[in-house]
């Protein structure tokens, strides 16, 4: 390590010491850099102490980091990129690399378009990943924007030696945001719905009897997965993201037209539209993704027997391959950029579609079973709900995000 140190001779910073930031530093220290690093004044007493020992250096402010540091990476919340960068981005080191790891990079790069030196090179990148995942063999998104050649092989170098992971280079920042808006926003745009209808409905989801086994435990494990983070890293990404728009709107009417015909009791109509959908979807894959629905019985919440569970209409899936469909994207040209959630999606959604006796069954429950009307209908209006504070940039969704992630059912389950 001290070798590598003397030979690079680099400074990294972190500004922004929440919990990607405190992966990367303690990665970057870990393989060897100097690494300095800083969050809100108030808690610079408290990170000093908790990190003393570690080799990461925690400085007063963005303005020591700024000044110090060769490569500075920006980990903080999209919705504040502009206003942090505002205020330290100017005193940057001549010569210096700035990087955001920011989920939607087009406030970021217009941030550092506008406050940043000439004198400083700009690139991004983006961890396709959570926090609490490691960052090895996971997905790496970087994009060169206004950096020499070297300098944007220096840091993929440093990040690739670091991190450990695939490293995904993009064209451009544009092209990152719209694979984002293919991938993340709409795939978080349907959990964020699901529990938010479970909320409003009152329903522990492991209990009924209509959301237990197999792709049903993918769906109620991926939505607590999504609810015991930070809002921003799953509904802030979806309203900052202006590639999002357009999917996020497409889905919601995908909901709402499914919805109706089911309401109306329009069975060919249902049947023959989604298979339309599927067909141009799937049509040319010919291996599943996931496992079996048997072996996903063996990760349940619940205790209700295999025979007493009931057929489920899978709106939330459904409306996602109509979706595609009206838009014609091919969910498979986005698996380079794939996050573990979006995989998992995928795969379930493609289970049930190429699953014929499921598939069926869930046309049949859509229409027939009228007991799951109520819950259909609370998904469908919070899949609009939240659709029009996505379009309209509104940030209620955070108190929404927020109250669903703190009522009783949430609690109940970290409990258990």
């Amino acid at each position: 390590k001290k070798t590598m140190m003397a030979e690079d001779n680099q400074c990294i910073g972190i500004i922004g010491f929440g919990d990607m930031g405190k992966l990367y530093a303690k990665k970057f220290r870990a393989a060897g850099y100097r690494v300095v690093a800083c969050d809100l004044p108030e808690k610079y007493d408290q990170l000093k102490i908790h990190m003393e020992g570690s080799g990461i250096e925690i400085l007063q402010d963005g303005f020591h980091v700024s000044r110090c540091s060769d490569f500075i990476f920006y980990s903080v919340e999209a919705e504040n990129i502009n206003k942090v960068v505002a205020r330290f981005g100017p005193a940057t080191k001549v010569g210096a690399v700035v990087a955001g790891q920011t989920s939607v990079k087009e406030p970021e790069i217009k941030a550092f378009e506008a406050h940043l030196p000439s004198d400083v090179h700009i690139m991004t990148c983006h961890s396709l990943h959570g926090p609490t995942i490691d960052t090895e063999g996971q997905a790496l998104v970087v994009v060169k924007h206004r950096i020499t050649d070297a300098k944007y092989k220096q840091v993929v170098d440093i990040l690739a030696k670091s991190l450990k992971s695939q490293i995904v280079p993009l064209a451009s920042y544009l092209e990152h945001d719209r694979i984002t808006a293919d991938t993340q926003a709409v795939t978080h745009l349907a959990f964020l719905s699901m529990g938010t209808a479970w909320k409003n409905s009152k329903i522990y989801p492991w209990k009924s009897q209509s959301y237990v086994g197999g792709i049903e435990n993918v769906k109620v494990l991926m939505n607590m997965r999504i609810f015991s983070n930070k809002w921003h890293v799953y509904a802030g990404l979806a309203i900052l993201n202006p590639s999002a728009q357009q999917q996020v709107r497409q889905y919601a009417s995908s909901v709402t037209s499914l919805f109706t015909l089911m309401i109306q009791e329009k069975h060919d109509d249902l049947s023959s539209r989604l298979v339309q959908a599927g067909e141009w979807v799937f049509g040319n894959t010919t291996s599943p993704i996931l496992l079996s629905d048997d072996l996903l019985d063996e990760f349940s919440l619940s205790q209700v027997p295999a025979a007493e569970r009931k057929p489920n209409s899978h709106l939330s899936l459904l409306a996602m391959i109509d979706s595609w469909y009206q838009l014609k994207i091919n969910p498979y040209d986005n698996l380079l950029c794939q996050t573990p959630l979006f995989r998992m999606w995928l795969g379930i959604v493609e289970y049930l579609f190429k699953n014929k006796e499921m598939f069926n069954a869930s046309v049949e429950a859509a229409i027939h079973n009228k007991s799951l009307r109520s819950d259909d209908l609370e998904f469908c209006i919070a899949a609009r709900e939240w659709a029009t504070m996505i379009n309209d940039s509104n940030f209620k969704g955070k108190f929404v995000y927020n109250t669903t992630k703190t009522n009783r059912n949430t609690i109940k389950y970290k409990q258990k």
